[in-house]
């Protein structure tokens, strides 16, 4: 009986990874509760075959001050459950009054075993009320992917200032972080070994631009990011390169400016490798300022090749994970 069980839950597991789901751009997000999923400004580890996303759990549930990450898995990209609300706390390092923690995102170290998250940590300096002061980094690991992660530190990596920052794994396994250092532009950096401070700076893109995201795709290096307009949406960006040190083309738009990304701002570009194709979906949060526990999610696949990227008009679309084909749905 055992054995005719998992048989069962193994042909289950990969219908459900094989047959493609369908994407609703800018709706309510339900995980496998039935609850909004809260991810925001977030990013994604794959392990295997499970993809793992991580983001800001803004939920109206939590306790007064605390500030807390949230992971979800999924093996489709469509359909996720919820693991575990895997980083939270109130004040680790006595940030004061009104300290902020922001686009968590999540390494895999090969070496150490170890899983490494970065997060964006900000609030005012000490003595003061309000405002993006203290630009820093922190850093939390843990065992496993959706355990409880323990804080380390924050610092400001390379000693410059750090707000919005970015993921990308490279193909030869190196990570870099991507950081803003406002007024200078933003910065993509290699991680040390062991992945627990920024070590080398690879370049620096003179704009202003946050939202930072790489993906590197038939022989060229896309980056893109925002403008520096706090929740409100508008026209992001990308330019290309063949080396990460640069130099990088000219920015261009990535969709009509006019639809400033349709509501939307990058937190991550993913590819997806199948077997007869590559994709690149948009990762974007369409922000709530006032309701932040409701804001949206806008996931695209990009129109890519040729040092060319385009977002199209949001439509239902679907994804099969094994041909790393995408397709509009009608």
């Amino acid at each position: 009986m055992s054995r005719i069980y998992l048989l069962l839950a193994w042909l289950c597991a990969l219908s459900a990874t094989a047959t493609p789901k369908i994407f609703h751009p800018g709706e309510l997000w339900p995980d496998n509760r039935g609850q909004h999923i809260q991810a925001h400004g977030g990013g994604i580890l794959k392990i295997g075959p499970t993809f793992y996303w991580f983001g800001e759990d803004r939920g109206q549930t939590n306790g007064r001050g605390l500030r807390c990450v949230s992971c979800y898995s999924s093996t489709n990209l469509a359909q996720w459950t919820f693991r575990n609300q895997v980083f939270k706390t109130r004040n680790p390092e006595n940030f004061g009054r009104g300290w902020v923690l922001e686009r968590p995102k999540v390494f895999y170290n090969p070496k150490t075993k170890k899983f490494v998250m970065y997060m964006h940590i900000d609030g005012p300096n000490p003595g003061e009320i309000g405002g993006y002061k203290l630009a820093r980094v922190g850093v939390a690991t843990c065992d496993t992917v959706d355990g409880d992660y323990q804080y380390l530190k924050s610092f400001r990596p390379l000693g410059h200032e750090s707000r919005d920052i970015g993921q990308f794994v490279d193909d030869d396994g190196t990570a870099y972080l991507i950081f803003e250092d406002r007024p200078f532009g933003f910065r993509i950096a290699k991680l040390s070994e062991d992945y627990l401070i920024v070590e080398k700076e690879i370049c620096l893109i003179a704009e202003h631009m946050e939202g930072g995201a790489i993906v590197h795709y038939e022989g060229l290096y896309y980056v893109l990011g925002s403008a520096l307009t706090g929740w409100n949406p508008n026209p992001n960006k990308y330019a290309t390169a063949k080396s990460l040190a640069g130099p990088w083309s000219e920015f261009k738009d990535l969709a009509p400016p006019e639809k400033n990304t349709y509501g939307a701002q990058s937190t991550m570009l993913l590819k997806i490798s199948g077997t007869k194709t590559n994709s690149v979906v948009f990762m974007g949060d369409i922000w709530k300022p006032q309701s932040q526990w409701d804001s949206r999610y806008l996931w695209l696949p990009l129109e890519i090749g040729g040092g060319k990227l385009r977002l199209p008009e949001p439509k239902k679309w679907s994804l099969d994970i094994v041909t790393g084909e995408a397709k509009n749905e009608q």
